[in-house]
């Protein structure tokens, strides 16, 4: 039974720090990281927190805690890390159509590089040669996700080198001595199927061989996380051993022996996150019954941005009949969070708890219609920890300069 936050608890957090607020469970963090220890017991495999899932610098110094690593998408993130306290070794830093002086600063910095283009490959190479190992992202043409906007592997994403260009690849090692340590791919978010991880593998064992120096093969992230009642994720156990088999048999075949990475950044803390909204407003509009909440697509995007499910939760009347609620928001947008969702009866005051906000929640938050962002807690020991505070008026107005 998965480790989670009682009402009575998330109850006490919500009139302690008040609302809207953002709740993580550390225990519940260390959880999904036993996780994938368990299921890949036996393969040689390194694992990367992606932080772009929430940057919060007491969740990145637990995750640091825990033994896991970490998988930066800018510098700033490579930098946030390293004030967590990771080693340079220990962090690697994927990038994405960035100016090339971002990769020089990350290889400055000493940490594991993914380049993604080929002309990043070349300045890379023309500059630092055989110095720096480095690895390439590949665009595998595979097309998986539970979004197109988080499907990242397809014929048509700006991600990764494509195939094709594998030769431009190799001309570029040729010409330059690159050291290619690493191939990576990253096919999308919330892929269930497992057999979408054994295409990658196909595609990386393919391209392996032009690469004698090669050292890692990098899966990327990705695994799928259940949101809606009754909904499985990603068979970790499953895809452990696929992996086990697929590596065993190539290396008794081939005799190379690669190691293999992944990235998972939402498998790891979204199912810690909750979000505690109160409700402001219960408005019957004739067919539908609005419950107005303290939040919005400032605080909580998802559901707007990719049409994502979140569990929505009355904490306050649990027991009460259920009725048919459209539950929105306080912007100056049509910020509907769940659309004829079957609640129990809801009363203003009521705090409404969204389950699954660990990931892509809080960090993907604005200062839209000029709005503070919410708290955000840690739960660790059963102990309530502030760890980010509540913005005030000055937050809204730093790096403003008045000039009149």
């Amino acid at each position: 039974m998965s480790q989670q936050l009682s009402p009575e608890h998330l109850e006490k957090i919500a009139k302690q720090f008040g609302t809207p607020v953002y709740v993580y469970h550390a225990e519940r963090i260390k959880e999904q990281y036993d996780k994938l220890l368990t299921a890949f017991d036996g393969v040689d495999t390194k694992f990367f927190y992606a932080a772009k899932a929430l940057t919060n610098i007491s969740i990145l110094k637990y995750i640091l805690s825990i033994g896991c690593n970490i998988d930066c998408s800018s510098i700033n993130e490579v930098k946030l890390a390293l004030k967590a306290g990771f080693e340079p070794q220990n962090i690697l830093y994927t990038s994405n159509n960035i100016a090339f002086e971002e990769i020089t600063e990350a290889k400055e910095l000493g940490v594991h590089i993914n380049i993604d283009s080929i002309s990043n490959l070349k300045k890379f190479g023309k500059k630092f040669g055989h110095t720096y190992p480095i690895g390439v992202r590949l665009r595998p043409n595979i097309m998986a996700g539970g979004n197109l906007k988080i499907s990242t592997g397809h014929a048509d994403s700006k991600f990764g080198v494509p195939l094709e260009s594998i030769k431009e690849v190799l001309d570029v090692v040729k010409e330059t001595n690159l050291h290619i340590r690493t191939l990576h791919i990253h096919t999308g978010s919330e892929i269930k199927d497992v057999e979408v991880f054994a295409k990658g593998i196909e595609v990386l064992f393919e391209v392996a061989q032009h690469f004698p120096d090669l050292e890692v093969l990098d899966l990327g992230g990705g695994f799928k996380v259940p949101y809606k009642p009754g909904e499985e994720g990603t068979d970790i156990p499953l895809l452990g051993k696929k992996v086990k088999e697929e590596f065993d048999q190539y290396e008794k075949k081939y005799n190379r022996h690669f190691q293999v990475w992944f990235e998972p950044g939402k498998f790891i803390v979204s199912e810690a996150g909750y979000f505690i909204t109160t409700v402001n407003v219960i408005k019957n509009a004739g067919n539908k019954i609005f419950a107005g909440v303290n939040s919005g697509l400032n605080h909580l995007i998802r559901p707007m941005f990719y049409g994502a499910y979140h569990e929505i939760e009355n904490n306050s009347n649990p027991a009460g009949e259920k009725r048919s609620y459209n539950v929105v928001g306080n912007i100056c947008e049509t910020d509907t969070f769940a659309e004829d969702r079957q609640l129990p009866e809801i009363h203003e005051g009521d705090h409404l708890v969204f389950r699954n906000a660990g990931a892509y929640c809080f960090e993907m938050s604005s200062h839209y219609n000029s709005r503070f962002k919410p708290a955000e807690v840690m739960v660790k020991n059963g102990e309530a920890y502030l760890i980010r505070k509540r913005d005030e008026l000055e937050d809204l107005l730093i790096n403003q300069i008045e000039i009149l």
